[in-house]
């Protein structure tokens, strides 16, 4: 069984899996509605890919988990990103492995937020299931919604700890 401890989440260190969605590090932002807001512009790139493809927008309601945690399960989704966006500052694991038929063990890597980041998984970035630290939380989802396949999955065993 592969072991890991959850890294602190960085722009840098997921580039090769998605993207992460903070304000604090936003580089593209900009005052609107006569200047009482700050637009923090162009956080994610949001893939539909296939024919009929749309934009579902989902609350999720998860339960926390218990650290470690035995991953034995991975799932991508060939046809659209994925965006999990904190709406209460919940702390969160993530779990991933590079896009391609099967999972390389030595390629999987962890990831902890600090509850203000979100995240958006590319098209075909393998990832465990959510997984929400502390407390019960709700968070807001971007994903692809219409025809086609678009849920692979594939056994990993994987534990992973936090510091």
């Amino acid at each position: 069984m592969l072991k890991l401890t959850a890294q602190p989440l960085t722009p840098e260190a997921f580039e090769p899996f998605g993207d992460v969605i903070d304000s604090r590090s936003a580089d593209n932002s900009f005052p609107i509605n006569g200047g009482r807001t700050r637009r923090c512009h162009d956080l994610a790139d949001v893939e539909i890919l296939g024919e009929g493809g749309r934009a579902l927008i989902s609350i999720f309601v998860s339960q926390p988990i218990r650290v470690p945690l035995a991953v034995a399960c991975m799932e991508r989704h060939p046809l659209g990103s994925q965006a999990f966006i904190p709406m209460h500052g919940e702390r969160f694991l993530i779990v991933v492995a590079p896009p391609g038929d099967v999972i390389d063990p030595q390629s999987v890597r962890s990831f902890i937020t600090d509850g203000h980041q979100g995240i958006n998984y590319r098209a075909g970035t393998w990832h465990a299931v959510h997984s929400v630290l502390d407390q019960e939380g709700e968070f807001l989802v971007v994903d692809r919604g219409g025809p086609g396949h678009n849920c692979d999955e594939h056994p990993v065993e994987v534990l992973i700890s936090i510091d």
